[in-house]
């Protein structure tokens, strides 16, 4: 390898990168989209859930049964008078769920068989559930002394218990995967499609020089990428940091040589702008999106899609992501997570190089 003409290649590259305004919306502007979209505008969060309260009994008792729900952060209470009203604003969606205090409920606790009615919307399942355990706790707090038993509560890894540090750990993943496999292979099908490699291969310049050149000017986009991620984790979103940065950056430079790689890959067979962005798009950032454990827990879903999610690389890396900002320096997990990644990244580069010969089709 001749470092005069790997110098010279990656002065062109950036030169065409800063040059080429498409190139920059992508690598720039559309992570700083993306955060700010999963950051804001994206939760899995319920917060002030409207719901109905009927008080069919006017006590003390009930008003206290009801409490809980008033003073909860996650519902924006209606206070009614009768079932039918409950019923009309349920059916026009304007609340979330229904509780009914019967007439009979001070008797009824009295005797041991206290019962309030919860009714709650079912089409949205997941918010459904959230709702549903949050009112059932408020509802069935004690009431009184708990004979002298008092609970300290406290969740690990997420203190502040919102979903904004489970989400933005993980645009890392998605903005890597976009800059370093879908740009590199939009770039690369477009400069076959326009014979700019193919004037290359009748120059002294070696098909290794001209893969490192590509890959240099996107990785530096990508670390870009990162940072700014880094940057909106702690400054706009508050995100803690419990394990190793310097970890998080090596990892996130290794991650990048895969996504960089599969780019190289996928353009070097596609040969085609079209085609290279379709497959992109299908094979790196979707499933980076949907099945690496980003919006969904891996557990909870069918084995078969359980197991498309383990093939890719992504879900690796999301893991090491996530537990490096909210537990902290967990070794097996980083080794072995590391160590996947290093193996993709020596197949996806290498396989690049077999497929990019300097010769003409």
């Amino acid at each position: 390898m001749n470092l005069r003409r790997l110098i010279a290649l990656t002065r062109k590259e950036f030169r065409q990168l800063l040059r080429d305004s498409s190139n920059l919306a992508i690598g720039v502007l559309l992570p700083i989209v993306l955060i700010l979209i999963f950051g804001y505008g994206l939760s899995l969060d319920v917060k002030n859930a409207p719901i109905a309260i009927v008080m069919e009994d006017s006590s003390p008792t009930a008003s206290e049964a009801v409490a809980g729900l008033q003073l909860s952060p996650v519902f924006s209470p209606v206070m009614l008078g009768s079932m039918h009203e409950a019923e009309q604003l349920m059916l026009a969606r304007r609340v979330d769920a229904i509780v009914r205090v019967p007439s009979t409920f001070p008797g009824d606790l009295a005797a041991g068989k206290g019962r309030i009615q919860l009714l709650v919307h079912g089409s949205e399942a997941n918010r459904a559930t959230i709702i549903m355990n949050y009112a059932s706790a408020a509802l069935a707090r004690p009431r009184g002394p708990a004979q002298g038993v008092s609970i300290e509560q406290r969740m690990w890894f997420n203190a502040a218990n919102t979903s904004t540090w489970y989400l933005v750990p993980g645009l890392i993943v998605l903005i890597m995967t976009l800059v370093g496999a879908f740009l590199t292979a939009l770039v690369m099908a477009r400069e076959w499609e326009r014979g700019t490699l193919e004037a290359l291969f009748v120059t002294p310049v070696r098909p290794a020089e001209i893969l490192l050149a590509k890959i240099i000017p996107y990785f530096c986009v990508g670390m870009g990428g990162l940072v700014l991620c880094l940057l909106a984790a702690r400054l706009l979103f508050d995100v803690p940091m419990q394990g190793s940065l310097i970890l998080l950056l090596l990892s996130s430079m290794l991650y990048l040589f895969v996504a960089v790689g599969m780019g190289l890959l996928i353009s070097s067979v596609t040969r085609n702008q079209f085609l290279a962005s379709q497959v992109a798009l299908l094979t790196s950032f979707m499933p980076s999106l949907m099945l690496s454990g980003f919006l969904f827990d891996l557990r909870n879903v069918p084995a078969v899609v359980r197991g498309v999610g383990h093939i890719l690389p992504a879900t690796y890396f999301m893991e090491l992501v996530k537990t490096l900002f909210l537990a902290g320096n967990v070794w097996p997990l980083i080794l072995r997570n590391c160590a996947i990644l290093a193996a993709y990244a020596v197949v996806l580069l290498g396989l690049a190089r077999f497929v990019t010969r300097k010769k003409l089709d």
